[in-house]
């Protein structure tokens, strides 16, 4: 009878490498500034428009700058 080599299967043993995600607190820092960056001309954009239609039942300015900022912030992380 023939024997054959024994190798170690070192695919099932190896450790899995994953892509690194950006760290929650640079997340929101970048997120702070965005957002801080955002507010005076979403506050300007919000008081026209509440001018125009006579009404201030739109989006608020901080509303604004804070989906703004959490458009931006990934855009940056993604890059």
């Amino acid at each position: 009878m023939r024997r054959r080599n024994q190798m170690s299967d070192m695919t099932t043993n190896s450790q899995v490498q994953h892509a690194r995600k950006p760290e929650k607190t640079e997340f929101i820092i970048y997120f702070a500034i965005i957002f801080l960056a955002t507010l005076p001309l979403a506050t300007i954009t919000w008081a026209i428009a509440a001018v125009r239609s006579g009404s201030m039942t739109d989006k608020g300015p901080i509303r604004r700058a804070y989906r703004q900022a959490g458009i931006i912030t990934p855009m940056i992380f993604a890059a």
